[in-house]
């Protein structure tokens, strides 16, 4: 690594208590999770036993002592950490400090700094404890739990759909709602329902697995197989929801891009008493047909700041899966940007 062109700033961290177990599990086998906070934030770590020396630019130290002292709190209790939760440390802290250098962030500063006092909410499920990661996911979750309706708009791999799965079935578990509905609009994404087998569910059916593998998760296959069938969770496609009203219920609409403005409004008015409802969706992807606007887009412009409606919006520094998707969405939305640009 060259610091020779850096501001030079020697961070020094000791963590406590000092427990030779838990930072084997910090710094990984061959010290890979500390090669691997050093290549994203271009440092050097040098450490002895607790004391760590973090050489390099100022805020990057910084950066650095804060990933240390949370992934060291996060070994607590005898836990492995892995490459994946170390690159999600990261990946908050770089958002963490998007979000106090630029005023187009969407939380003011006196919700930034309120968020940052709150405890982070964890999410208590059957077979899991889901822990949201970064201030927009943590966010999202404390909206969730205390609006109606919800939001969650912003790329692919943010965590807004298994973040929503794991709010409903927390709040099934606790008995504040009666039921899970997931929904999702029977919209192709360049193929063809007509060629697949089966009625219209079945069809659906491979375009709802991600809500099927995040209940799974949480409930075990066995658990899931038994509501559905007592119709305690049900899933079905977006057109079957016309002339029903639910109450007591934990609805999600998945890729709610692909709503046409009838559609969403007829969502959106059958949610009843005692009903929470979750829509998710990534404008950046619409699979409508030409000429059909997105419902997703026409909703926000409606309803932003419509008492008891939350909005998140996620952007690529959320994105919580492999470090190549957020680059990836990085270099579409540039290139979306410049045609924009360019047709103006």
């Amino acid at each position: 690594m060259d610091t020779s062109s850096l501001q030079q700033a020697t961070t020094r961290v000791v963590l406590e208590p000092d427990d030779s177990r838990r930072l084997a599990s910090l710094c990984g086998q061959f010290d890979e999770h500390l090669r691997q906070i050093e290549r994203r934030l271009n440092i050097e770590i040098r450490n002895r036993g607790n004391q760590f020396s973090l050489l390099g630019e100022p805020d990057s130290t910084a950066a650095a002592g804060a990933v240390l002292k949370a992934l060291y709190r996060d070994t607590e209790g005898g836990a492995t950490l892995s490459a994946d939760e170390v690159h999600l440390a990261l990946q908050q802290s770089q958002m963490d400090a998007l979000s106090t250098l630029t005023h187009r962030d969407p939380m003011t500063e006196a919700s930034r700094s309120d968020q940052e006092f709150q405890p982070i909410t964890l999410i208590r499920t059957k077979k899991c404890t889901v822990k949201p990661r970064g201030l927009h996911q943590q966010q999202y979750v404390r909206a969730i739990q205390t609006h109606d309706i919800n939001f969650g708009i912003g790329p692919a791999g943010t965590g807004k759909t298994y973040l929503a799965v794991a709010c409903a079935v927390e709040s099934l578990l606790k008995d504040e709602v009666e039921r899970i509905l997931l929904v999702r609009p029977a919209v192709e994404a360049g193929e063809k329902l007509g060629f697949l087998p089966g009625d219209l569910a079945q069809k659906v059916d491979p375009y709802l697995r991600p809500l099927y593998d995040a209940l799974y998760e949480m409930l075990g296959f066995e658990t899931v197989g038994k509501l559905i069938e007592r119709n305690v969770i049900e899933v079905a496609p977006l057109a079957y929801m016309r002339g029903r009203t639910l109450n007591n219920s934990f609805i999600i609409l998945d890729e709610s891009q692909n709503t046409t403005r009838e559609q969403m409004k007829m969502f959106l008015t059958r949610i009843g008493f005692g009903s929470t409802a979750v829509i998710t969706g990534d404008p950046s992807q619409v699979d409508l047909p030409k000429g059909h606007a997105s419902g997703l887009r026409h909703a926000v412009g409606i309803l932003d700041g419509v008492e008891g409606i939350s909005f998140t919006h996620f952007n690529a520094r959320d994105v919580v899966r492999h470090p190549l998707v957020q680059r990836i969405v990085e270099a579409y939305d540039a290139r979306e940007n410049d045609d924009q640009d360019s047709r103006a």
